[in-house]
């Protein structure tokens, strides 16, 4: 594993921890020589995991549309900054330059960029690990809301192990480490269910 796309917020959120945990995250991939790419902005939670992973000597590359870049006030600092020419792009880019994927607290982006990763993996449109740091329980409604998918027939039981979830960053990033894609693939038959 190469390099990580990581999600977050554009803001801090409302308790310190988030921050401490981007800033920690950034700084565990840096220290493990693997690239972070993430989504190209200064502030919030994206400032911070850009500025530990280049405070520990990582590379970074951030993507980032062309509207956001003032809104989000993209990053100067960064290896590399990719300019693209809209959000369908950058979630592309992103993908193509990352071997997994983590989200850390975020709002409805960060939510709906991670979604998208795992629905490609549940259909087999990439085998990358998909986690969520699971920052003082910040995620666990969401894994609460797969497990209940699973009970109730919408997820097939086998690919509840495409969201990896950890608390520890480093702990994630081994758990990215040994990740196996499962051996079911989407469109099972009735019977295989």
């Amino acid at each position: 594993m190469n390099s990580v796309c990581v999600f977050c917020g554009s803001s801090e959120g409302s308790r310190p921890v988030y921050a401490s945990a981007a800033r920690e995250a950034g700084a565990e991939v840096a220290r493990r020589g693997m690239t972070l790419v993430y989504g190209g902005g200064k502030v919030g939670l994206m400032g911070a995991v850009a500025d530990a992973a280049l405070e520990a000597g990582g590379e970074v590359v951030g993507v980032i549309p062309e509207a956001l870049v003032e809104k989000e006030i993209s990053h100067e600092g960064l290896t590399e900054l990719r300019v693209v020419g809209s959000m369908h792009e950058r979630k592309m880019t992103m993908a193509e330059l990352s071997d997994a994927f983590v989200a850390l607290p975020g709002g409805y982006g960060t939510l709906e960029e991670f979604l998208e990763v795992l629905s490609w993996a549940q259909l087999s449109m990439h085998e990358k690990p998909c986690a969520l740091l699971d920052v003082d329980g910040y995620w666990g409604p969401l894994a609460a809301l797969f497990d209940n998918a699973v009970a109730e027939g919408f997820v097939h039981p086998d690919h509840r192990s495409l969201a990896l979830s950890e608390s520890d960053p480093a702990r994630l990033l081994d758990a990215l480490a040994r990740y196996k894609p499962p051996e079911a693939k989407k469109w099972l038959g009735p019977r295989e269910r």
